[in-house]
């Protein structure tokens, strides 16, 4: 299977590090032309130097995506693409009983919203066109969902009711919306976590970080974190036109930690 994007342009959002910097990396190695967002013109900018190389063109666009203004000074700017891939998002324990409001609502808002308006937005042009791909990057939190982090579970959640609606709602125009669910992923910010514990043990960050995930999700079948590039090859694939039959499903790229046949 050779997948290419050649003519192809992209929307990566949160995509200076972590697993969208990867997806927008795969992309742009299979020829896509990608918009890689971050919040900061300093992170946009770092992210644009180590993409350089790449068979495809990068073009950057620092805003926050969470809110309604950013969105529409990205939908200004770039007001057409073929593949959206929602993968901005955060993350963060945080005790039920001292979660306020606020939170629910910045969880809500950058998690589920900022995905809901790229697709709103975009999947219009997409429908006119008669060929697209959105792609909602969940978690397998949204199925099992953590009692430390019942905000973010429910976000993500959320983010599988609206992949899977949008998908109905899209049935017939050539248009795909799928939702990849990862695992434990070893990011800079999982690393980043992590670090005191290597230092502590001067064990290799992966051993550590292996080690974590059994202590944390013991029904790993792989008994280690997912790489990065490992999550972004899941992503490349469904946005392709090889997987032009593949619509409305929740993938899983968990290590098999969702203890479920189906």
């Amino acid at each position: 299977m050779h997948i290419q994007f050649n003519g192809r342009r992209a929307l990566v959002t949160g995509s200076t590090g972590g697993i969208g910097f990867a997806i927008a990396k795969g992309l742009l190695a299979a020829g896509a032309e990608v918009v890689v967002n971050g919040r900061s013109e300093a992170s946009v900018a770092a992210a644009l130097a180590r993409l350089q190389d790449l068979p495809g063109r990068a073009i950057g666009f620092a805003g926050d995506l969470a809110t309604e203004a950013d969105s529409a000074r990205l939908f200004a700017a770039h007001p057409d693409v073929d593949i959206v891939v929602n993968n901005l998002g955060i993350f963060g324990p945080q005790d039920f009983f001292d979660t306020p409001d606020s939170e629910w609502e910045r969880f809500f808002q950058t998690n589920v919203m900022s995905g809901v308006r790229m697709a709103r937005h975009y999947a219009q042009g997409m429908v006119a066109r008669g060929w697209g791909r959105i792609v909602f990057i969940s978690s397998e939190s949204a199925i099992n969902i953590p009692a430390d982090m019942v905000h973010y579970g429910f976000s993500k959640t959320a983010q599988l009711a609206v992949s899977r609606g949008l998908a109905k709602r899209l049935a017939g125009t050539g248009v795909t919306v799928n939702a990849v669910l990862p695992g434990p992923t070893l990011s800079e910010g999982v690393a980043e976590m992590l670090k005191d514990e290597v230092a502590r043990t001067g064990e290799s960050l992966e051993k550590v970080a292996a080690d974590f995930v059994m202590a944390h999700r013991g029904s790993s079948i792989i008994r280690r974190a997912a790489s990065v590039d490992e999550v972004a090859n899941m992503v490349v694939y469904v946005s392709s036109e090889q997987a032009s039959a593949t619509t409305g499903a929740a993938l899983r790229v968990d290590g098999g930690v969702v203890d479920s046949i189906v």
